[in-house]
């Protein structure tokens, strides 16, 4: 995990962190310094390494992402991270945690450590041995792109993002978002993780490795700060790619500190609870509104369960 991500990118090495300033004009202008420390693979799985996105409003950081070309052309992940790696870091790493790209970033670290594709990689070690039958990041048979879920052609964009069509073969196999899968498919990776690694008597991650998923890495447990957007929400952490419950919150939302949440760009949602042997994940595709039916069915489900 202390690994830096430079030795498998070797891109990512002497990365400058921009600082939005204002100065005695009153213009904006961006500072640039070099970064205080090394990105690390821990930094990338808990988003702490200072890559960010154009998906929301950072002023002129943003912008250097936006008329970066991030998403030009047909290109792979040894494509997108070299694009990453020639613009500046939006805050020092090991220090914000910011819902940029680092997971995308991380999926080409998995290639070059494995020598395999991201998906050979994930359908090896995860996808066959689970059983995910109907989980890849293209749905290429007619007979099954016919059951996709598709966001209507007016409700595709988030932020400054655009949801992609599963059914047209690209080269990309994003780390951070892209797989498309069956409520059923889903529903075993989570019984995977509920059950500290195993499903079906076969062990697919050792438990110290969830118990690592897991633990809250945001402040106040590290020394790492959430950012003005920070997607977890009131009463959550942030472990090794899900949110992670820590306490009741302010949001209104019921749930128990425990359990681990996430969802995707277009509205899929998924929350496991360990203690309660409970696995819950929302299927819908609808950006624009994502953020009114998702707690309002949290909300539904723990009324039932409730003692």
């Amino acid at each position: 995990l202390d690994d830096p991500v430079a030795r498998y990118i070797p891109a990512f090495a002497n990365p400058q962190v921009a600082t939005e300033r204002t100065g005695a004009n009153g213009l904006k202008y961006l500072d640039f310094a070099p970064a205080n420390k090394p990105i690390t693979v821990l930094d990338l799985l808990r988003q702490s390494s200072g890559i960010s996105s154009a998906f929301t409003n950072l002023g002129l950081v943003t912008q250097l992402y936006l008329n970066a070309g991030l998403f030009d052309g047909d290109f792979d992940n040894r494509d997108f991270a070299e694009r990453l790696a020639r613009l500046p870091l939006a805050y020092q790493p090991a220090t914000v945690w910011d819902y940029g790209h680092s997971t995308d970033v991380l999926g080409r670290v998995i290639e070059v450590v494995s020598g395999l594709s991201l998906f050979d990689f994930e359908k090896q070690y995860l996808l066959d041995p689970l059983g995910m039958t109907d989980t890849s990041y293209y749905v290429l048979d007619p007979a099954k792109a016919q059951r996709i879920a598709q966001p209507l052609p007016t409700d595709r964009t988030i932020g400054n993002e655009v949801i992609s069509d599963p059914t047209i073969k690209r080269k990309w196999e994003s780390g951070g978002g892209g797989l498309n899968a069956t409520t059923d498919d889903y529903a075993r990776f989570l019984q995977m993780l509920v059950n500290d690694g195993m499903i079906d008597g076969k062990r697919i991650l050792k438990p110290e490795t969830v118990v690592l998923m897991r633990k809250n890495e945001i402040a106040p447990a590290t020394d790492v700060k959430p950012w003005a957007y920070y997607y977890p929400g009131a009463g959550f952490g942030y472990g090794l790619g899900f949110g992670v419950r820590t306490g009741p919150g302010d949001d209104g939302v019921p749930g128990f500190v425990g359990e681990m949440a996430w969802g995707g760009a277009a509205g899929t949602y998924f929350w496991t609870y360990p203690d309660q042997d409970m696995v819950m994940i929302l299927m819908v595709q609808t950006p624009t509104q994502r953020g009114r039916i998702q707690p309002i069915l949290k909300t539904l489900v723990y009324q039932a369960i409730k003692p």
